[in-house]
């Protein structure tokens, strides 16, 4: 939000100017005039801008100038709109379209920010649907702000975690495993071009690759 504001509403309506109002591109402009009441029109408009790729019909190489130069906010920014209208889109469409119909209050419109805790929650294994559920309640229902959003998440977390510490420990376990192993294939790699390391050695590294390998699976 502080982006828009910091480019100003006025650059905004002077390119808005020169176009036609039925154009896609103007339709972004007025979007991003309401970014900070609504965000998910904007969000729609810069998600169907990126994946059609209009950016290029209107003088820009990449849809990063675009969103920087015709709009005033940096890449970082547009991506969260795209990835959070992105998941709304896929997962919670019946809100989607209540928000758009003007259905939401202003006020209860949750941020981008929190819209991006909820997706990454959703992505979680370790998180059951009760704790979406309890997510999305703070977020779609209640509007709650990201910092508050986060630290409930965080929460959420800690007493997964808390609940089954033999699975958090087995989990840790199975993640250093995998780093080992990433890092022994990288060396045996090396030592091969290089052809610098005796045969017996080789057959060492080999023999505990497939020792990680088995700790793994098993």
């Amino acid at each position: 939000m502080n982006d828009i504001r910091s480019r100003g509403i006025k650059n905004i309506e002077n390119r808005m100017a020169g176009i036609e109002s039925s154009d896609m591109r103007y339709k972004v402009l007025e979007s991003a005039k309401g970014f900070k009441t609504s965000w998910i029109l904007l969000g729609q408009a810069l998600f169907t801008v990126w994946k059609d790729k209009l950016y290029k019909e209107w003088g820009y190489q990449e849809f990063e100038a675009y969103v920087l130069k015709e709009i005033g906010i940096k890449k970082q920014t547009a991506l969260k709109l795209l990835r959070s209208y992105s998941f709304l889109e896929k997962e919670e469409p019946r809100y989607l379209e209540r928000d758009i119909a003007g259905q939401e209050a202003p006020a209860s419109v949750p941020t981008y920010e929190s819209v991006d805790v909820l997706r990454l929650a959703k992505e979680r294994k370790d998180l059951d649907r009760s704790d979406y559920a309890r997510v999305r309640k703070y977020v779609l229902e209640e509007g709650k702000d990201v910092d508050y959003v986060k630290k409930d998440l965080a929460c959420i977390i800690k007493e997964r975690n808390e609940a089954d510490p033999d699975e958090t420990a087995a989990k840790k376990r199975t993640t250093l495993l995998k780093r080992l192993l990433s890092v022994l294939r990288s060396v045996r790699t090396e030592l091969k071009a290089s052809k610098s390391m005796p045969q017996n050695m080789m057959k060492e590294i080999d023999a505990l690759i497939s020792n990680v390998e088995l700790e793994i699976e098993n």
